[in-house]
């Protein structure tokens, strides 16, 4: 008896490492200090110097049960961008700069090609971050896993001046709301998604007029990432008050986490267009408008308070970085919280 016979393969998982390494070597920023292969990561802090009071900030993530999507179509590629985004644009919106990164691949078999395609999406996040793999972890786990699933996790570290953090504490009655576009479903809601459609492979490849494409190509379209979107809005000289990733809880949940106590964020739905896909989700599962609005993104990805005056400057950026931006609603007095109208 040997490890292998175990169901442990380390001869895959050094084949994964070396498929792996050339996604990898195109994350690289010049902070980075170690290569591909050690035991950490390290990455000099020598260009924030400068900063008056430099401040990391974190977040980590995983995929969920978007990865179910992934599983069923085979397609494995984009599942790293999601992964990626879930930590970055957190980051991101409390005006951190996202400086590295490292996965954490579980599986139950160790099929070196298909790991090396995992990490390519999560270096394809990475660029659209600009922040650096420096590390991770493939575990194979027999028994544990499914021979053909996995599960995917990671860990971002940035880095913002103090006094340039984004924590919503001067957000004021009138200030407005602009939100910026989702790419569709991103990564929340997957597990009430696979309740309402039909998880087949024959249905998740049935053309849909309205979405313009698949079901499943819907569905596994990978997260916005909204790093360079926020940063070309800072870097407009526009300052934002408040900053919100609306992930798993919608906007009930989301968008009071940056609001202060006595002001209140009224959102008018009808001020951007609902994708096609969450229209589908409410009447293939009856699901009622404020369940929509507590589980899904409905469309918005990122939702930031700024100065009225300040509006039209803050749109622009957003657009000159390739997002769509909308002016979803203000700032009023009341008890913290949002409000649809």
């Amino acid at each position: 008896m040997d490890y292998k016979n175990a169901g442990v393969d380390i001869e895959a998982g050094y084949k994964s490492v070396e498929l792996m390494k050339k996604h990898i070597s195109q994350t690289m920023r010049p902070e980075v200090l170690t290569g591909i292969g050690g035991f950490s990561g390290a990455f000099s802090m020598e260009s924030f110097k400068n900063m008056e009071k430099p401040t990391l900030v974190s977040g980590t993530d995983g995929v969920g049960t978007k990865l179910k999507i992934a599983f069923l179509m085979d397609k494995h590629d984009t599942v790293g961008i999601d992964c990626v985004a879930m930590c970055v644009n957190d980051i991101a919106c409390a005006g951190g700069e996202p400086l590295f990164f490292l996965d954490y691949i579980a599986c139950g078999k160790n099929i070196p090609e298909k790991i090396a395609t995992i990490v390519s999406g999560v270096a394809e996040g990475c660029r659209q971050a600009n922040a650096a793999l420096i590390g991770g972890e493939t575990a194979e786990m027999p028994g544990f896993y499914p021979v053909d699933e996995y599960d995917l996790a990671g860990f971002a570290v940035g880095v913002v001046d103090q006094k340039d953090l984004i924590t919503g504490a001067n957000i004021r009655p009138g200030d407005v709301l602009v939100g910026m576009a989702s790419s569709g479903i991103h990564s929340n809601g997957f597990s009430l998604v696979r309740k309402v459609f039909t998880m087949k492979e024959e249905y998740l490849n049935s053309y849909f007029e309205g979405l313009g494409k698949t079901l499943g190509e819907a569905l596994i379209e990978p997260t916005k990432i909204y790093v360079k979107a926020l940063g070309a809005v800072k870097g407009a000289g526009v300052t934002i008050k408040g900053c919100s990733h609306i992930t798993g809880g919608g906007f009930y949940e989301n968008i009071p986490r940056m609001l202060p106590e006595g002001v209140e964020a009224l959102v008018k739905k009808d001020s951007y267009p609902v994708p096609v896909i969450f229209k589908m989700l409410a009447e293939d599962g009856r699901i009622e408008e404020q369940m929509m609005y507590n589980t899904f993104n409905m469309g918005i990805g990122m939702v930031m308070a700024v100065d009225p005056t300040e509006t039209d400057k803050c749109m622009a950026a957003v657009r000159e970085a390739g997002e769509i931006p909308y002016l979803l609603g203000e700032i009023r007095a009341g008890e913290k919280g949002v409000a649809l109208c």
